[in-house]
């Protein structure tokens, strides 16, 4: 017996990584962590608006005060000579009045006939032509506010009003300009500020709310593991301790575990007193068909016999169908196939057999008798008509990960494509030269059909047959 093992380990396909992809929307972690994100975001984005726009218009207010206090002082610090000149030298109390070009200025000019002279803040160092009255009225007050580009291009605030200064009611223009591009430096300034606080808070405080919902849903994961125990056999029940809200469903899940094993016992100590009952009665008649005799007594005993093999095949049909979709059954694959080759090929020498065996260990859902008499049928089957050579192969099927391929082929003369049907039918043998009963593969049919599976006999490249089995996997 020669034998193998794939060099390479088995990896996920790319369509079980799709299909893992398309479970994450149906997961609830992923459901309450995505809309508990998308609150908090739509929060945040709502808090930064509303903080950003409070603090623009508290900015504009408080510029738009300043400018007018700068203004009333401007107007109290200037006067007019009996010539008519505007006197004065305003001290506004902030230094950017006398920087040059600093975007913070302001004038006093003649408003009526009468006033000559001008004078403006040091900072203006050249004229800044205001817009008409059509175009910018007045109010009832004789004051004006309005936009204007500066001498560097800077967008400045104005805030102007017409006074009289004496009694002659001759009057000048005061104007203070306000660099208002500074403004809009600051209040990006503090939205970029308040934007990173607040990102920062928000992936914290997504992170924690991630957290939380991943230690509150750890409950839900220790069900599942402690479900996957069960299934796989290593646990008969749910133990733990579980809260309040899960704990009803465990303990229901539990119920319905010793309800399915009570089932399953059941079945079995029925098909057992079955088996009993009428071994005595079969025995008795082939004994009495041996001791009569001629050609009756070998009818007799030859269709007793017959009877017989019928009942071992549909009492072991009732057995496997008894424990189908079992919970506490699992046997590992390789060291039962890696026995019964090494059986099959001590009793058949002249036949050389090979067996490939993957790296990872595969368990069968089921239970271990089942998957020997399925392979011995199999096994005998291809030792039978190979004339030199077979191949036995086991494997995880290519894109499925819960289900495992026994592939077993020969060199023989292999079975027509329009029998292959024929050849799993009961007691249907295509060649009567050979010894059996035809219920091998029946037997194998009916195994795999009750576990769920499936069986194909194809043409192997060996030029015999090839039989694909493919079961169910425990992870």
């Amino acid at each position: 017996m020669s034998r193998r093992r794939d060099a390479e380990p088995l990896k996920p396909t790319i369509s079980t990584r799709l299909s893992r992809l398309r479970l994450w929307p149906r997961s609830l972690t992923f459901r309450v962590i995505g809309f508990s994100t998308i609150w908090a975001i739509l929060t945040l984005v709502v808090i930064f608006t509303l903080i950003t726009t409070l603090y623009r218009q508290a900015s504009e207010r408080g510029f738009d005060s300043l400018l007018s206090a700068h203004l009333f002082n401007l107007i109290g610090s200037v006067g007019i000579s009996d010539n008519g000149a505007l006197t004065g030298s305003p001290d506004l109390g902030d230094l950017r009045f006398s920087e040059p070009n600093s975007g913070w200025y302001w004038s006093v000019e003649p408003a009526s006939e009468g006033v000559h002279g001008e004078i403006h803040s040091s900072s203006m160092t050249t004229s800044i032509l205001s817009p008409s009255v059509a175009d910018v009225p007045f109010n009832a007050n004789f004051q004006r506010s309005y936009s204007m580009e500066g001498i560097k291009g800077e967008q400045l605030q104005v805030f102007e009003s017409e006074f009289v200064l004496d009694a002659k009611n001759r009057a000048a223009r005061f104007r203070v300009m306000g660099n208002h591009s500074e403004l809009e430096q600051e209040i990006a300034s503090f939205q970029r500020r308040l934007l990173t606080y607040l990102s920062l808070f928000g992936v914290g405080m997504i992170a924690i709310n991630a957290i939380a919902i991943l230690l509150g849903l750890q409950p839900l994961r220790r069900v599942r593991n402690a479900l996957a125990m069960v299934r796989e056999g290593t646990a008969q029940r749910l133990d733990g301790s579980f809260p309040a809200e899960i704990e009803p469903l465990a303990n229901e899940t539990n119920a319905l575990i010793e309800n399915n094993r009570r089932i399953v016992e059941r079945s079995r100590t029925q098909v057992g007193n079955l088996a009993h009952s009428l071994k005595t009665p079969l025995a008795v008649l082939i004994n009495e068909g041996r001791a009569l005799g001629g050609a009756k007594g070998r009818l007799i005993a030859d269709q007793a016999t017959s009877m017989q093999k019928q009942v071992d095949h549909y009492l072991q049909r009732a057995r496997v169908a008894a424990q189908r979709d079992s919970v506490v059954f699992r046997t590992p694959v390789s060291p039962l196939v890696e026995r019964m080759v090494r059986v099959l090929q001590k009793l058949n020498p002249q036949t050389q057999l090979t067996l490939s065996l993957p790296p990872a260990e595969i368990v069968f859902a089921g239970e271990r008798e089942d998957l020997e008499e399925l392979l011995g049928n199999l096994l005998d089957n291809a030792m039978k008509w190979a004339r030199s050579a077979a191949a036995v192969s086991v494997a995880l099927s290519p894109g499925m990960s819960n289900l495992f391929e026994i592939v077993i082929e020969d060199d023989g003369p292999g079975i027509p494509e329009d029998s292959a049907r024929e050849v799993l039918k009961r007691g249907k043998r295509l060649d009567e030269t050979k010894p059996g009963t035809g219920l091998g593969l029946a037997i194998v049919a009916d195994l795999v059909n009750e576990y769920g599976g499936s069986l194909a006999l194809e043409r192997s490249g060996m030029g015999g047959l090839r039989a694909v089995v493919r079961l169910r996997s425990l992870h």
